[in-house]
């Protein structure tokens, strides 16, 4: 084979590995269309008529596509709700490990929860409509069952990270201390802004309320509570 030839054999080559990208990626990329497409009409769905009513058959009808199709995308019908459950499963670990120089964990995660009230984030559901969101859950024990093993994953991996980062011991209670102490901050913050939605407060009737209660919240993190509730002799 000539210099010329094999010059053209590996042109070739290289035209055919670009195709197949090509064509795998724009596979990729209708998948997740597909993905999330069927996860917001059965999202809709079910904050209209309650997570129970629904039925993997009426969320494949509404979509135009087979059951076996939803049963491809989602396992379970609660996958199909918390369709983003892996990447909440895995922020609070992944927050703590991008954290900033000389930054500690409680720091980081104050920081980031002040910032997600300030850029109205679904993580703090500092939004309109978390209340439906949360009515939905709240509703339904199969999705209060899952958002609490989700919860767990997150405290889980937080836990994890942290002991990996400072060195812990197999037996060390303290990185699975802190993971509970730093998500249980988030949840009972959480469970406030919820709360006082459906309530029917407006976001900017209970911001000021809520900044000072994120301050409150991570202030005794930040400060320890060995003094806190102390009985009065």
């Amino acid at each position: 084979m000539t210099e010329r030839e094999i010059q053209d054999r590996d042109g070739r080559e290289r035209e055919q590995r670009q195709e197949q990208g090509q064509e795998l990626g724009l596979r990729e990329r209708k998948k997740r269309e597909t993905r999330q497409r069927l996860s917001d009409i059965a999202t809709g769905l079910f904050i209209t008529r309650g997570f129970d009513n629904v039925t993997i058959a009426d969320v494949a009808r509404a979509a135009d596509v087979s059951v076996n199709t939803v049963f491809n995308y989602f396992k379970t019908k609660e996958d199909l709700f918390f369709d983003r459950q892996d990447e909440i499963a895995e922020q609070a670990a992944r927050a703590f490990r991008d954290r900033r120089p000389g930054e500690s964990a409680v720091a980081v995660f104050h920081r980031m929860f002040v910032e997600g009230l300030d850029g109205n984030a679904y993580q703090t559901a500092f939004h309109e409509g978390s209340e439906v969101w949360a009515k939905t859950v709240m509703d339904s024990p199969a999705l209060t069952a899952r958002q609490r093993e989700i919860g767990q994953r997150s405290q889980d991996e937080l836990a994890a990270i942290l002991a990996e980062e400072t060195g812990a011991d197999p037996d060390d209670l303290g990185p699975r201390t802190v993971a509970s102490m730093l998500m249980s901050a988030q949840f009972v913050l959480i469970q406030e802004i919820v709360a006082r939605r459906l309530a029917g407060q407006s976001l900017e009737e209970m911001r000021a309320d809520v900044y000072a209660a994120v301050e409150r919240v991570y202030g005794l993190l930040e400060n320890g509570i060995g003094d806190y509730a102390v009985k009065p002799a």
